[in-house]
């Protein structure tokens, strides 16, 4: 007899790409779940895993067993999201955030889903995003907390709060509250964010449409060197502009006011239009009330 156990021992070798993550995933030792990929071998009188490879590489039955018990686990779990009440409800949910929010609203979101879901199991994963948007598509994320910039029929997009960002430096640097051209900027060095960032993409096509060229920029993917960097008097960047007033209160950035303002960065949660589970609608409304760009977790520790 086939049980879900195997199933899910089979569904984790692959998505973990080898018996060792896989049983550290499950929580058991490498013999356990060889034994169970042995026993549906067993009962199917087929060979999962071929032999002759070192890594965990299906055969052509495997592969077409993988899809079924992929489908079979999900459809359990849509079962038991639809009967179930709640506090009884026992699944992992996997959440892909930015650098800004985990920095941001992050414990937040995740109180509320807490308080919601007590028996869920919460595993975040904070990437930039180009990166979570890949292993949505790859369905290795439920939901993902990005910058509104991929439109596909293949996902839905709850829209959520929007970011302010502004040009700021080091006051060492530059400090005038007269407004300035955009163009003006280019006689700074700008630390800007790659292509791998959403907000970075944003403005990439944003600085295009107005005939903005920088002479020198140094790219970093990462907010909080971003910050550093800005920080240490290096160049110009652009920052969210309320969860970083605590730095303009203190001196230590200022605001360079420019003619034409930024446009604002709307973000949205997403998640796969095949995978419209109740609990992923409802963390996308939890994420809804609890979106918070307005302080920066930062200023809080002591």
């Amino acid at each position: 007899m086939i049980t879900f156990k195997q199933l899910e021992a089979l569904y984790w070798i692959v998505e973990m790409r080898g018996f060792e993550p896989a049983s550290a995933k499950l929580n058991m030792t490498q013999s356990a779940i060889s034994k169970r990929v042995q026993e549906l071998e067993v009962a199917l009188d087929i060979e999962i895993f071929d032999r002759a490879k070192r890594n965990a590489r299906l055969t052509e039955k495997g592969a077409e067993l993988f899809q079924y018990a992929a489908d079979m686990l999900r459809h359990r779990d849509i079962m038991l999201e639809r009967v179930s009440a709640k506090h009884v409800l026992v699944r992992r949910f996997r959440i892909g955030v930015t650098e800004l929010t985990a920095l941001t609203w992050l414990p937040s979101l995740i109180e509320s889903i807490r308080d919601a879901y007590p028996l869920v199991t919460i595993e975040p994963s904070v990437e930039l995003s180009t990166e979570l948007f890949k292993k949505l598509e790859a369905d290795q994320l439920d939901l993902i907390i990005v910058p509104d910039i991929f439109d596909d029929a293949r996902f839905v997009s709850t829209p959520l709060k929007a970011v302010e960002n502004v040009w700021m430096c080091s006051p060492t640097l530059y400090y005038n509250n007269e407004a300035i051209e955009l163009q003006d900027l280019e006689r700074f060095t700008v630390l800007t964010q790659g292509g791998s960032s959403g907000t970075g993409l944003i403005y990439d096509r944003w600085f295009a449409q107005h005939d903005v060229r920088f002479n020198r920029t140094i790219v970093s993917n990462y907010l909080v060197a971003q910050v550093g960097l800005t920080l240490s008097g290096l160049g110009i960047s652009y920052l969210p502009k309320k969860c970083m007033s605590f730095l303009i209160d203190q001196r230590q950035l200022c605001v360079i006011n420019t003619k034409t303002p930024l446009p604002l960065v709307r973000y949205s949660a997403v998640h796969r239009a095949d995978r419209v589970l109740g609990l992923t609608v409802e963390v996308s409304k939890l994420a809804e009330k609890a979106c918070n760009f307005d302080q920066m977790l930062l200023h809080k520790l002591p």
